[in-house]
């Protein structure tokens, strides 16, 4: 299993990221996808989840009417486009795969990429 995020970076509050996943080493459309984040001395937090075929997405309530995820079966890719960012989300932003099975957004997830960096900041 790999997973390689990129997209990170330095934005100013009220800016936008979009942050892109590359999938392989399994079958891509058989898993959810999250993505999940942590800030120095916290757990990984889930932000968002994708269903195999993009029936059902799900949001932190932080990240509610912000962010919004979307994933290419045929590209094995997953993304998280984050708009009207704020200092509090600041973090290490992870991409991860759900439990082999699992149909459903349960927050359940069990491979994770390095993640990258994302600082809000003026």
């Amino acid at each position: 299993v790999q997973l390689v995020e990129s997209g990170g970076g330095l934005v100013q509050p009220g800016g936008s990221l979009r942050l892109s996943c590359e999938a392989s080493g399994f079958t891509f459309d058989h898993y959810v996808m999250y993505w999940v984040r942590q800030t120095p001395g916290k757990g990984l937090e889930w932000v968002s989840c994708i269903t195999r075929y993009s029936g059902t997405s799900a949001y932190k309530d932080s990240a509610k009417g912000r962010f919004t995820i979307s994933r290419d079966n045929a590209k094995n890719t997953v993304s998280l486009q984050m708009n009207n960012l704020k200092p509090e989300d600041t973090a290490v932003y992870y991409c991860a795969r759900g439990r082999q099975g699992s149909t459903l957004c349960d927050t359940q997830f069990d491979d994770w990429g390095r993640g990258t960096q994302v600082t809000v900041s003026s």
